[in-house]
């Protein structure tokens, strides 16, 4: 190969799932190149071939997975030719990986230092001492703060942030050539997303890596990529620098990608509206508990001292990092965890109340949750999914009428009700959220707590969700408690907005005025880490430069 050859050289791949590898074709003849201490940024919607590309680099493929045709050159020699033995060399140490979620990545039963050491003893590494010394280096370069009190943590002890360092300090373990980030951002909050993003590029420079880092976010790949590859149903529809592609698309499927961040703005709320929702110093405290007798030495305040109220047809936004608060004052409102402190549902009382005495009121209280794929009981159907809260609460329904009323519900969520007999696995993330959102509206709820309903769903389909919610939330007068660290669907959504920290609410009133005039300055740091106002990318949102600038 000549010298001047990329580091990295797909020519022609093709991939296909089934018996033969021929029946469904997830990578059709696509042909990439990356340069060292390059980043080559492969986007597109889920499904669209991306991570199948990339792990076929490492063939690590999923059982199933054949792969048809092509060749992959990294240093000149084709990985696809290659022996398992040559492969072993190659991964871990000359190239890296970061996956999305470091809690299925990370062994829950091995503490952090013997899982990077690991990494060290595969590739060479043979004294204990030595490897120590490495993870302890290895830790203090990705910026883990007190890294060797770290080193007996397991991952359940670890923030999603730190979790996602310590992924990127194993990638890194072997000095690699190039790092595949698949998705390494997509679960965890702006502020954390801005950490993570700024360490990669720092640790590029610094070792002169090329990085794949693959997502379905455009606004991460116009900070973070010198190139771009877009994908959309396993083939390559445009590739070119970043700032072309950006400010000049080519293809229609590239174009419908940058507009499709959520958009517009909800109607300010009515002040005479009545009250659905309020509290006025509500708590909920976990014990710490020590000693034989298990007493309380200290409390974990998860909520401390909140008040806030929201009225009919009113989107409140609760935002802030993981471990704010935010899910469990979702959780304390809705009764379905202990707090202390008055809760009122249409002017009454709730907060004393029996289960057996909330439970009339749970059809006009519903939740919807993050994930679509783990809140769906795969075992059973659409329509007895939708249809299960009515089983509970309406007993005298009969069969044809519940049946009814599961259509309309898939209907007025953008579903065909003819689906409903099908089983989650056959519906995409979108549609899956679509079906959990049906299931709520079944019961014609007063008011719906939407925790991070987004955020594991491409930007498209994003808009698709926040349009739906606008628009269900117009034609039913709905009042919405959504809780979310994406500030851009909140700014599409939430008439108001909570900003939530350690607990508490540090900043709260109308979305417009927040969103221009910031007063907090941990405010200021949320909207500059979520609207890339750090110089690296021109914002488009109104006032934002003046956050950086406060």
């Amino acid at each position: 190969m000549a010298s001047d050859a990329p580091l990295l050289d797909i020519r022609g791949l093709s991939v296909g799932f089934g018996p033969t590898g021929g029946e469904t074709l997830a990578v059709d003849n696509v042909s990439l190149r990356l340069e060292r201490g390059r980043t080559l940024g492969l986007v597109g919607e889920s499904g669209s071939g991306k991570s199948v590309t990339a792990l076929s680099v490492v063939r690590l493929l999923a059982p199933g997975a054949k792969i048809l045709g092509g060749k992959i050159f990294f240093h000149g020699r084709d990985l696809l030719q290659a022996n398992e033995a040559a492969l072993r060399a190659v991964r871990g140490a000359r190239i890296g990986m970061v996956f999305q979620e470091p809690m299925t990545s990370l062994n829950p039963l091995h503490r952090i230092e013997r899982q990077i050491g690991e990494i060290l003893e595969v590739h060479g590494v043979a004294s204990r001492e030595k490897r120590r010394f490495r993870t302890l280096e290895l830790l203090n370069e990705v910026g883990l703060q007190n890294a060797e009190r770290r080193l007996d943590a397991f991952p359940h002890e670890l923030s999603g942030g730190q979790r996602q360092r310590v992924m990127i300090a194993m990638a890194l373990a072997n000095n690699p050539d190039l790092l595949i980030a698949d998705e390494p951002t997509t679960a965890l909050d702006v502020t954390v997303q801005a950490q993570i993003l700024n360490l990669l590029r720092d640790l590029q420079k610094r070792h002169n890596m090329a990085i794949l880092f693959i997502t379905h976010d455009l606004g991460i790949v116009r900070r973070m990529a010198d190139e771009v590859a877009v994908m959309k149903l396993g083939r390559v529809v445009e590739t070119g620098r970043t700032e072309e592609i950006f400010t000049a698309p080519r293809h229609d499927y590239t174009k419908m990608l940058i507009a499709a961040e959520p958009s517009g703005a909800a109607p300010p709320a009515d002040p005479k509206a009545r009250e659905v929702l309020a509290t006025t110093n509500l708590k909920v405290w976990f014990p710490i508990k020590k000693g034989f007798l298990g007493r309380a030495s200290d409390y974990v305040k998860a909520v401390d001292g909140v008040s806030l109220a929201l009225r009919k047809g009113q989107t409140l936004a609760l935002v802030g990092e993981s471990g704010s608060g935010k899910t469990t004052l979702g959780l304390a409102l809705l009764r379905l965890i202990r707090s202390d402190g008055p809760i009122l549902y249409l002017g009454r009382n709730i907060d004393g109340l029996s289960s057996r005495e909330m439970r009339p009121l749970r059809k006009e209280m519903q939740i919807v949750f993050q994930d679509p794929y783990g809140s769906l009981s795969p075992r059973l159907s659409v329509a007895e999914i939708v249809e299960e809260g009515l089983l509970i609460q309406n007993r005298g329904l009969a069969a044809p009428e519940r049946r009814a009323i599961v259509a309309r519900a898939l209907a007025d969520t953008g579903l065909d009700p003819v689906t409903m007999d099908r089983y989650p696995h056959e519906f995409s993330g979108g549609q899956r959220q679509r079906i959990a959102i049906a299931r709520a509206l079944a019961l014609d709820p007063e008011l719906i707590v939407l925790d991070e309903p987004t955020s594991a769903l491409d930007r498209s389909v994003q808009a698709q969700i926040v349009d739906l919610l606008r628009d269900l939330q117009e034609r039913r007068n709905l009042s919405y408690l959504f809780i979310s660290h994406d500030l851009k669907v909140v700014k599409a959504l939430a008439s108001d907005i909570a900003v939530m920290r350690d607990g508490r609410i540090v900043e709260q009133g109308a979305a417009d005025e927040i969103f221009a005039r910031p007063r907090e300055k941990y405010t200021r740091e949320l909207f500059a880490a979520a609207f890339g106002v750090n110089g690296d990318e021109p914002s488009r949102y109104p006032g934002a430069q003046q956050i950086v600038d406060m």
